[in-house]
């Protein structure tokens, strides 16, 4: 996407990179403790394309740091890269059939485009409440954040709502919705299987821009790996 256009996107970002692929809204839950994980995903939109990778570890048990990048290139314009760090934690646990919540925040930084000490980027948190329905036939995530942007110095809400359930065994459906409180709005469907049960997924995605000032489209694919202990 041209610059303009990548500001905009970047604005929603905090939310979108760290939620359990291929939410954009983020769930209460967490890395197995004592265990990592890594999500790698894709997007292609007309005329660009991200690609991620992010390691998660749980260290303690109820505390996750995430750690990876990205690149995004625009057709005719040269790459650019993002790195990001993320902190979380759980208030209480999501359990079958029953509700859970937790804290999150991070930054987002993108040294080819300011480098120096001054890195532009986004400094965020956000609060992940996630509701099992039915046995977890159905699993409502919903997140209400705040993030500011380094080069404006503008602060602003963010929010998401989105929803997994059960098509069929090893396949889940996926659902939302998600803006902030300046007009912009995304929604996306798509699908995750379980290729190894509790092991290793792969994931599909058709969004597109709900509001705003531009109207993106896009297509997603991801692979999710989550070994059950490391340490």
């Amino acid at each position: 996407m041209k610059s303009g256009a990548w500001a905009l996107v970047a604005l929603i970002l905090p939310s979108c990179v760290f939620a359990a692929r291929p939410f954009v809204t983020d769930d209460a839950r967490l890395t197995t403790g004592g265990s990592c994980q890594c999500e790698s995903w894709t997007r292609v939109y007309q005329h660009s394309r991200e690609v991620w990778a992010l390691p998660a570890c749980n260290p303690t048990g109820n505390l996750e740091f995430t750690f990876g990048g990205g690149r995004a290139r625009y057709d005719g314009e040269s790459a650019t890269r993002d790195y990001v760090f993320q902190a979380k934690t759980l208030f209480r646990p999501l359990e079958t059939n029953d509700w859970g919540w937790g804290l999150a925040a991070g930054t987002i930084r993108h040294p080819e485009i300011a480098p120096g000490p001054n890195l532009l980027g986004n400094t965020y948190a956000y609060i992940p409440v996630s509701i099992s329905l039915n046995d977890d036939q159905l699993v409502v995530h919903t997140n209400l954040g705040w993030l500011k942007d380094r080069a404006s110095g503008r602060n602003s809400a963010s929010w998401g709502i989105g929803g997994e359930f059960s098509l069929r065994t090893r396949l889940l459906g996926i659902a939302e919705t998600y803006g902030d409180n300046h007009g912009m709005s995304y929604g996306q469907l798509g699908v995750r299987y379980s290729v190894i049960p509790d092991l290793f997924q792969v994931d599909a995605t058709a969004g597109q821009q709900l509001a705003g000032p531009a109207k993106s489209h896009w297509l997603s694919f991801g692979i999710r790996y989550t070994p059950d202990r490391l340490f």
